[in-house]
């Protein structure tokens, strides 16, 4: 128990120390004050670099499709967007965090930004870890034990007490899709964490197609008395029809997009509060003028962020539950039989 908590311990101190560098190497050179928006917008934001701490950053591959051919060039050409990159007759700059060509030439963007990059290794993670489960059990061992012992119970937590109870009789047919989904959430969720490590479930654009996942499941599962209740809610009387199915059908669409914004603002949330209250060393010191001011407020900083990152390590596992179990009960109100 004390390895755990000294484990949490160094890992938070690593976090600050990595938003510390953040904040320390932008510190603007007039002295009018400290605006930490910028360095927080930049961290919560995807970009073409994997950015470790300080000037460490590692380039990833851009990949561009514009008037039938590819330009393939790694990120570092564009020197952290302040340059232009020239492939024949086309110039790319970055605007916006978005690469434009110059002439205004339509192009189709296929690079590997940080999340993307990002996810590819969450992916990997997650068929080594479920992989080496699986393989396991083939095993026939007496007593699960390591990796095997950990992931059990959570993969029949999520199977028998979130998929089987809220989608009923045909929930087998789902659960591979759930629990891919939980352990995608969490596992990105969880690498979110780290020092340097990307935003993914951050990203608006990641949980609206996760979410859109699940619209699509509950829109081709769906029976004739979810299609039923849409037309007709039972008990409603007619008078009150035209009000309660543009309510129902509104539903339908709602769904989705609480699950999108749920995870998305949870998640970016608490980036958010970490990086802040990080920031809050340097806006006591007023850019090194006041440097007692800033070392008094550091030890105050620390233990905040220290306490929240135990909590968004909670909140890493309570948003891939709730997804999870949102995404059950929506999909088990669709296939229910009327009887039921």
């Amino acid at each position: 128990m004390k390895k755990t908590v000294y484990k949490l311990i160094i890992t938070s101190l690593l976090i600050t120390i990595s938003g510390v560098n953040v904040f320390a190497e932008s510190q603007p050179e007039k002295k009018d004050g400290f605006n930490p928006t910028p360095q927080i917008l930049h961290h919560i934001a995807d970009s073409y670099e994997w950015h470790l701490w300080g000037n460490v950053s590692i380039p990833l591959p851009v990949i561009l499709y514009s008037e039938g051919s590819f330009d393939v060039f790694m990120s570092s050409s564009f020197h952290h967007g302040k340059s232009k990159v020239t492939k024949g007759d086309r110039v790319y700059k970055i605007e916006h965090h978005h690469i434009v060509e110059e002439n205004d030439k339509k192009i189709i963007n296929l690079s590997i930004t940080k999340n993307v990059a990002s996810m590819i290794l969450s992916t990997l993670i997650l068929l080594f870890i479920l992989g080496k489960t699986s393989r396991s059990y083939k095993r026939k061992k007496n007593a699960p034990k390591g990796l095997q012992s950990f992931l059990e119970p959570l993969i029949l937590f999520v199977r028998e007490d979130i998929i089987k109870s809220n989608v009923g009789p045909k929930h087998e047919k789902y659960a591979v899709f759930l629990l891919t989904v939980f352990f995608f959430i969490l596992i990105n969720n969880l690498l979110g964490l780290t020092p340097g490590a990307a935003n993914v479930t951050g990203n608006i654009s990641v949980t609206f197609v996760l979410s859109m996942f699940t619209f699509v499941i509950i829109t081709i599962s769906a029976n004739k008395g979810y299609w039923k209740h849409l037309v007709k809610p039972p008990g409603t009387p007619i008078a009150l029809l035209p009000i309660m199915i543009p309510i129902e059908i509104f539903g339908v669409f709602t769904k989705p997009f609480a699950l999108m914004i749920r995870l998305f603002a949870n998640i970016t949330a608490g980036h958010i509060i970490i990086f802040s209250l990080i920031s809050l060393i340097f806006v006591a010191s007023n850019n090194g003028e006041n440097v007692v001011a800033g070392w008094s407020v550091a030890p105050i900083s620390v233990l905040f962020v220290l306490f929240i990152f135990l909590i968004e390590i909670l909140v890493a596992f309570l948003q891939a539950y709730i997804f999870t179990l949102l995404s059950a009960v929506f999909i088990g109100l669709a296939v229910k039989e009327e009887n039921h």
